[in-house]
C-alpha cells in the first residue's frame, strides 16, 4: 500500500475514494438487515459511527496494515504507520482492491472481520456526548447556554500528540478530558460533565 507521501503519483488515493463508497453500501446494507424496525435517521447515526475515519483506523490497526504501508522517510519517520488518516484510507484502499479482485462477496469478509466491535458497540442512542451534552443544557437555558470548550494543552509528539480540553457549562463548575486528538478530547469531557448532569 503507497501512500501519497510515497509516490502521489502511483498511490492509494484512488483506491480510497472506491473503498469508501463500497464500505458505505456494505455498512448500509448490513445496517438495514439488522435493525428492520429503525428509522432512517437512526440508521445514518449509526452508518456514520462505522465508516468514520477512528473506527476505519481501528480496523486497519486490527488487521496489521500499518507495518505494511510504503511512506517516505519524512513520514515513516514521524509516525505515520500510526497516524489515524493515514491508517484509515490504507484501510478503504484494501476494501476497494478486495472488491476489484474478489467482488463484494470478498470486502463483506474483510468488513465482516474487522468491523465485528464497532458492530457489536452500536446501541439504540447513536448521538455522542458532545451533541447530547448541548442538547441538555439547550433545553433546560435556551441557545445562550451551549457548552464552551476550550484547549487548555496540547503535548507529546506529533505521532502520538495528547490533548486537554475543558467544558463549561452555566451553572457547573468546568471539567476536563484528555484524548489522542482534540476532538477525542472534547467529546470525553462531555461524557464526563453528563455523568454529572444526567442524575439531576
Amino acid at each position: 500500500m503507497t501512500h501519497s507521501s510515497a509516490n502521489a503519483v502511483a498511490s492509494n488515493e484512488r483506491l480510497e475514494f472506491l473503498g469508501d463508497r463500497i464500505l458505505g453500501l456494505i455498512v448500509a446494507e448490513a445496517l438495514h438487515a439488522r435493525y428492520p424496525h429503525d428509522a432512517e435517521g437512526a440508521l445514518a447515526l449509526k452508518l456514520n459511527a462505522l465508516v468514520r475515519q477512528e473506527t476505519c483506523a481501528r480496523a486497519a490497526e486490527a488487521a496489521g496494515l500499518g507495518e505494511h504501508l510504503i511512506l517516505a522517510n519524512s513520514e515513516s519517520s514521524s509516525g505515520g504507520r500510526r497516524k489515524g488518516a493515514i491508517l484509515a484510507g490504507a484501510c478503504e484502499a484494501v476494501i476497494a482492491a478486495l472488491y476489484q479482485d474478489g467482488g463484494m462477496d470478498a470486502a463483506r469478509r474483510f468488513v465482516a472481520c474487522y468491523w465485528a466491535d464497532a458492530f457489536a458497540t452500536l446501541g439504540d442512542d447513536m448521538r455522542d456526548a458532545k451533541t447530547m451534552l448541548q442538547e441538555w443544557a439547550q433545553a433546560r437555558k435556551g441557545d445562550s447556554a451551549a457548552p464552551a470548550y476550550t484547549l487548555l494543552r496540547r503535548d507529546g509528539p506529533d505521532h502520538a500528540p495528547h490533548f486537554v480540553v475543558q467544558v463549561a457549562v452555566s451553572g457547573r463548575a468546568p471539567l476536563t478530558g484528555e484524548g489522542r486528538s482534540k476532538r477525542d478530547a472534547e467529546q470525553d469531557a462531555a461524557r464526563r460533565m453528563l455523568e454529572q448532569v444526567k442524575p439531576q
